[in-house]
């Protein structure tokens, strides 16, 4: 399939989505969103990708919605904008494999919803992230259920009441992002980590990562009860035997992805 807004490929194990409207500054357009959902689609079910990185080409990461799609529009548009918006941050937590965020510039609005919502977050030195929505009069609302879930409440509110600029390292220490790394490491940063979840069984990767997101809203009995459950079902599979298997008997495991 061919993409007009983003570029796809594969490295080994990992796949590659960059998005490709740097004269734009890579914003969330209706399209380039619909060609995320279908690249994420493509790579859910190719067995071959254990991890994916979503990176981007010029100087801003992603400014958030295109904004030009945003004028005198009626509410169907705008419901239509919203709804595929809110597909595409579901699509990201929902696939089997982590993808890693790999954040170079500005991540602003629905940009920084992205961040949020990816599963982990390498920044540059240089990155910076804001929800600026409330200074044209549309509050970063979508954008306020990532971040609040990624940073807490009174530093999401900070940041969608103020619309400021938060830096690299602030993110970091906030949760925002993993690690921030200088430049001209962070492509080899986000690769590394990628690489290294690649080396995990992918059947128990994409097992622990549905889990996590099932059970993180829920009170500690429910998570509790819920993820007992998970771990016994996992006990079970191919792959945990095997692992356990190698780790007594001093080996490599090979996993089966089952």
């Amino acid at each position: 399939m061919t993409y007009q807004n983003l570029l796809r490929s594969t490295d080994g194990q990992l796949g590659i989505i960059t998005l490709n409207r740097p004269d734009r500054r890579n914003a969330l357009s209706l399209e380039l969103m619909l060609e995320l959902i279908r690249c994420l689609d493509e790579f859910s079910t190719d067995t071959g990708v254990r991890a994916i990185i979503l990176a981007a080409n010029g100087k801003v990461y992603s400014s958030g919605h295109d904004l030009s799609e945003m004028v005198a529009r009626n509410v169907t548009d705008y419901r239509r904008i919203f709804d595929v918006c809110t597909e595409l941050m579901t699509k990201i937590q929902s696939i089997p494999q982590p993808v890693i965020a790999q954040v170079h510039g500005l991540a602003t609005a629905a940009g920084c919803q992205l961040v949020a919502t990816c599963d982990l977050a390498i920044a540059s030195e240089h990155a910076a992230f804001a929800t600026p929505g409330v200074k044209i009069g549309l509050f970063c609302t979508t954008p306020m259920v990532a971040l609040s879930r990624a940073i807490g409440r009174k530093r999401a509110l900070e940041m969608l009441l103020t619309g400021r600029l938060v830096d690299a390292p602030m993110a970091a220490e906030w949760g925002l992002v993993n690690r921030v790394v200088p430049a001209e490491q962070l492509e080899a940063e986000t690769r590394r980590l990628a690489c290294q979840i690649a080396e995990a069984s992918s059947f128990t990767v994409a097992l622990g990562k549905q889990a996590y997101y099932s059970q993180i809203d829920l009170d500690q009995p429910k998570a509790y009860a819920y993820a007992k459950e998970v771990m016994t079902m996992n006990a079970l599979a191919d792959d945990a035997q095997e692992g356990i298997s190698a780790f007594l008997e001093k080996r490599r495991a090979c996993w089966s992805g089952k």
